[in-house]
């Protein structure tokens, strides 16, 4: 049988035919669209494959926060500009922050503030090109995900010595088992869209 993914060629047809009938409450580094019961949050920073810095990641708690709140809009596809989903927390940021007391701060919560961020309503992860770190703990905190088969996924925190703090050690053996995540989170290797699928990151 051919393999077959899900894309999200799809969903940027969809959303660019739409986009004219949207209410728009978008920022800088965050893109948040609503039509109808769909509200779509975009990560815009492709200069930087979408790395997280805390700015972004203040406004993503925003637009998933206005979603919850939003009574007429029941699900949420979360996605990345530029050919990328989300490569992770900012580093440069991260190298730049003037003292240990600023970063215990940061890792109390995950380095994203999302570990403990519960969302009733169901979330979509399109994935396309990098979703990696703790772009992919992100993603993973969404319900569903449907990928590019040109995707890359992987937790590179072994590659860096960078903890993983936003529930990705607990989220992604949920999804793959517990010796497939192990295998990712200890060698700190990528999987492409094609492993992606055949480990059971999608539906068919």
């Amino acid at each position: 049988m051919p393999f077959k993914i899900c894309t999200t060629k799809i969903l940027r047809l969809y959303i660019s035919r739409i986009t004219r009938t949207m209410a728009s409450k978008s920022s800088n580094n965050i893109l948040v669209d609503t039509m109808g019961h769909i509200t779509t949050i975009g990560i815009n920073r492709p200069e930087k494959r979408n790395c997280l810095d805390q700015s972004t990641v203040a406004s993503i708690r925003t637009a998933i926060e206005d979603f919850e709140n939003d009574k007429g809009s029941m699900v949420a596809v979360l996605y990345g500009t530029g050919g990328n989903f989300c490569s992770g927390i900012d580093l440069d940021e991260l190298a730049n922050l003037e003292n240990s007391s600023e970063i215990n701060s940061l890792s109390a919560n995950g380095f994203m503030g999302l570990s403990q961020k519960y969302v009733k309503k169901p979330m979509v992860a399109a994935i396309s090109g990098y979703a990696v770190a703790g772009g992919l703990e992100l993603a993973l905190m969404c319900d569903l995900r449907v990928m590019e088969d040109t995707a890359v996924v992987g937790l590179y925190g072994r590659r860096f010595g960078v903890p993983l703090t936003d529930g990705g050690t607990v989220r992604l053996q949920a999804v793959v088992g517990l010796s497939r995540a192990l295998d990712m989170i200890l060698t700190g290797r990528s999987l492409t869209g094609k492993e992606a699928f055949e480990w059971g990151w999608l539906t068919d």
